[in-house]
C-alpha cells in the first residue's frame, strides 16, 4: 500500500517552525527571546510587489495612536490580516508569495491580541503603499523585537477625537487666563470721530461759501473761508 505524503513548501516549514519553537513564540506577556523577523524580509516583500497590481485597492487605518513602540506592531497586525484575505482569493503562484510575506509578519498573531476597537477608521490606498509600510514597520521593530516587551500593545488604540478633547486645566488656570480687553465705549468713539467730522464739514462749507460769494459778492469784501464760517456760526447761534 502506497501512502502519499503531503508536499511541504519551504515557506510552510518555516511557518511551522515559528509556531513550534518556544524561543520564537511570543510569551503570554508578548516578548520574544529570538527575533522572528528574518534578515531578508525586504527581498521577500519586493518579490511580492513585482507580481501584484500596484493599484490594487486595500485599506489602512488612518487614526492609530502614534506610539513609538506599539505603532509599528499595530500596523503589522492589520497588514497580516490583509495577507490572509489576499491569500483566500489569489492563484496558486501568488499564494506562495503572499505566504512568504505573511510568514514575516505572522509573529504578531502569537500574542494575545484584543479584538479591533470600533473607533478605528480606514481609508483606501493601494497594495504597493501597504507593502512599503509593512517593510518600514518591520525595519523599525527588528532592532528592538528581542529587547522590548509588547504586552502593552495587545490592544490597538485610536487617536483621541479632536471634538471630544477638553482644554488642559490646572489649579491656577483660571487666574492665569487673560481677560479679554474691554471694548471702547461708543461715546468715546464718537468723541474721537467728532473733530474729523467737523473738519470735513468745514471744508465742504468753505467750498460752498466760495461759490456762493462769487455769484453775489459784497462791495469791498475779501472772500475768505474764515468770514464764511463766522457767518455760519452766527446763523447757528
Amino acid at each position: 500500500m502506497i501512502v502519499l505524503a503531503p508536499a511541504w513548501s519551504p515557506t510552510t516549514s518555516l511557518l511551522l517552525l515559528l509556531l513550534l519553537s518556544p524561543g520564537l513564540r511570543g510569551t503570554p506577556d508578548c516578548a520574544f527571546s529570538h527575533s522572528p523577523i528574518s534578515s531578508t524580509f525586504s527581498v521577500t516583500i519586493h518579490k511580492l510587489s513585482d507580481y501584484l497590481l500596484q493599484d490594487y485597492p486595500v485599506t489602512v487605518a488612518s487614526n492609530l495612536q502614534d506610539d513609538e513602540l506599539c505603532g509599528p506592531f499595530w500596523h503589522l497586525v492589520l497588514a497580516q490580516r490583509w495577507m490572509g484575505q489576499l491569500k483566500a482569493v489569489a492563484g496558486s503562484q501568488m499564494q506562495i508569495l503572499l505566504e512568504a510575506v505573511n510568514t514575516e509578519i505572522h509573529f504578531v498573531t502569537l500574542c494575545a491580541l484584543q479584538p479591533l476597537p470600533s473607533c478605528l477608521r480606514f481609508v483606501q490606498t493601494n497594495i504597493s503603499h501597504l507593502l512599503q509600510d509593512t517593510s518600514k514597520h518591520l525595519a523599525a521593530l527588528k532592532p528592538r523585537i528581542t529587547r522590548r516587551n509588547f504586552s502593552g500593545c495587545l490592544e490597538l488604540r485610536c487617536q483621541p477625537d479632536s471634538s471630544t478633547l477638553l482644554p488642559p486645566r490646572s489649579p491656577g488656570a483660571l487666574e492665569a487666563t487673560a481677560l479679554p480687553a474691554p471694548q471702547a465705549p461708543l461715546l468715546l468713539v464718537l468723541l474721537l470721530l467728532l473733530p474729523a467730522a467737523l473738519l470735513l464739514m468745514s471744508a465742504a462749507w468753505c467750498l460752498h461759501w466760495r461759490r456762493w460769494r462769487r455769484r453775489t459778492p459784497y462791495p469791498g469784501e475779501q472772500l475768505t473761508c474764515a468770514s464764511g464760517l463766522h457767518d455760519v456760526l452766527r446763523l447757528w447761534l
